[in-house]
């Protein structure tokens, strides 16, 4: 991969508002599992190596399985996924995609089923801040540690 630029260094101001974004969602009711199964499964569809590899590393430190994670990609075709889980997925991969359709009043009511307003929106910046990471390191290449 070629060298490009690290936006840390020359806008420092832009990754910093990125990391205001992260300590919101260090204050709200979404648990950890939840917050990295939004990470991995939107870092999957934006293939986003450096998120997936960063992401799967928390949620094995959180407690997540190995299993969830490698069927992550096929959680509508196990029940390893809780119902609100399902929901959570639903969430994260119709806004990840949104140029489909976003966020559809399907997967919106379902969610009205489990979480109240202001965890829905919570739901929402969860999957809107990692898709701004995911663009970030994809459009400048940044590779996984080693």
């Amino acid at each position: 991969m070629e060298k490009r630029i690290n936006i840390n260094d020359v806008e420092p101001q832009a990754i910093k508002a990125m990391y205001a974004l992260e300590g919101y969602l260090a204050t709200t009711q979404l648990s950890n599992t939840q917050k990295e199964l939004i990470k991995i499964r939107a870092s999957q569809i934006n293939g986003c190596a450096f998120c997936i590899d960063m992401h799967t590393k928390d949620a094995l430190k959180y407690g997540e399985t190995t299993q969830r994670i490698f069927l992550l990609n096929a959680w509508r075709e196990t029940s390893l996924f809780t119902e609100e889980e399902k929901v959570i997925l639903a969430i994260t991969e119709e806004i990840t995609l949104i140029h489909n359709r976003g966020l559809s009043t399907e997967t919106y009511q379902k969610a009205e089923q489990f979480f109240d307003k202001n965890t829905i929106a919570q739901l929402i910046m969860a999957v809107v801040t990692i898709n701004a990471w995911n663009r970030i390191a994809v459009s400048t290449q940044v590779e996984p540690a080693n």
